[in-house]
């Protein structure tokens, strides 16, 4: 692949890389990093900015696409003709896959397992649908881990090719490598003065993915800034040691392809993991992340949703307002600005779309939502 300007940051610095990872273009890049005045205003912060990852892509954005820039086009390399991946049953990473799949031509799987209803788990779940999914339910994670030989197994027999597998929420090594280039690409952004050097960076924490490729990507970078990973899953999912591992494994992945990266082990000092925005389950909503999420809609026109960007929201904005930022603080938003009610055009029970859905799916359209999502 030839590199060029319009490449990916990660392959402007190691051009060796371009040659040995796969890579499709998904990504309008660079994201934008705008400025929160009026939260500096009411906070009485002195610099706060967001990067706009949920800007990525115009089809449907947020931070998985990223990832799936380079697992895509793994999976088009292997000479599958389809994609399997996991997640709950309002997964965005499930539906960004579904939706980029189509666009190159391949057929997505997504394994789902049960969550917390909300308005937007209908959404999601009729967009994949629309979007071409294959959407498989499951009880648990441990009959969905039973059944995945077999459904890999079935398909290669259809097709004679087996489904590409993507981790859930796309973090493995080489999705990881998504979020090595988005460091890269921030310090670029820092080198042209729009933003100063942050000294603390919010993300959400779920799969873990984002945060080791930011942690990995800022070290590379040169960035000393403390990231603050906000966990919104169960701890044994979110956690600083899974975190560190895929840290290692991207690390390992990118210098055995030609780059060199100086520390191939995290420092666990520049990692903070808050877990007092959790709520106790995955994707129930709080007092707390409704309110930022309303902040942020008021005083900045952002759209953030209550299972993941809410919740980190929070964390920001309270560390602002309580005089914890002395420096530069920078959010990393990465849902997606495209809402799936604009993919699904469905909203709630206006329609019956949802009995074209297997009918495992069908209670998170009969039965109510969560109440914090009632209003």
């Amino acid at each position: 692949m030839p590199v060029d300007s319009t490449s990916p940051s990660l392959f402007r610095a190691w051009p060796a890389l371009a040659a040995k990872l796969p890579h499709v273009s998904l990504t309008e890049r660079p994201t934008p990093v705008d400025r929160l005045r009026e939260l500096e205003r009411s906070t009485g912060a002195d610099a706060l900015y967001v990067k706009r990852d949920d800007l990525t892509a115009r089809a449907y954005g947020g931070n998985k696409v990223r990832k799936l820039e380079f697992l895509l086009a793994a999976a088009r390399a292997s000479g599958a003709d389809s994609v399997l991946t996991f997640g709950a049953a309002g997964s965005n990473h499930a539906l960004a896959t579904a939706v980029h799949a189509r666009t190159l031509g391949l057929r997505s799987i997504s394994m789902l397992v049960p969550q917390v209803n909300a308005r937007s788990v209908r959404r999601n779940l009729l967009a994949s649908w629309q979007a071409g999914a294959e959407l498989l339910h499951y009880a648990d994670e441990t009959s969905l881990k039973a059944d995945l030989s077999r459904q890999l197994a079935r398909r290669e027999a259809t097709t004679g090719r087996a489904p590409f597998v993507i981790a859930g929420g796309g973090s493995s090594a080489l999705g990881v490598a998504g979020f090595v280039d988005a460091a890269l690409e921030l310090k670029e952004q820092v080198a042209a003065g729009v933003l100063p050097p942050p000294e603390r960076i919010y993300v959400a924490l779920g799969t873990t993915g984002t945060a080791a490729g930011l942690r990995l990507g800022l070290d590379v970078a040169g960035i000393d800034a403390r990231l603050i990973a906000v966990r919104v899953v169960h701890p044994d999912i979110g956690s600083p040691a899974r975190t560190a591992r895929l840290y290692a494994e991207t690390a390992a992945l990118l210098n055995e392809a030609g780059a060199r990266f100086p520390r191939p082990t995290l420092d666990p000092t520049s990692l903070i993991v808050r877990h007092e925005y959790y709520g106790g389950q995955y994707a129930l909503y709080t007092q707390v992340a409704v309110a930022a999420a309303a902040r942020a809609r008021e005083a900045a026109g952002l759209e953030l949703e209550c299972t993941y960007t809410g919740k980190a929201f929070a964390a920001f904005l309270d560390d602002a307002a309580s005089g914890a930022l002395t420096g530069p603080a920078l959010f990393w938003l990465t849902s997606s600005a495209r809402s799936s009610s604009a993919l699904a055009a469905v909203d709630g029970l206006d329609a019956m779309a949802y009995r074209a859905l297997p009918r495992e799916f069908h209670v998170y359209f009969e039965e109510e939502v969560q109440p914090l999502d009632r209003g």
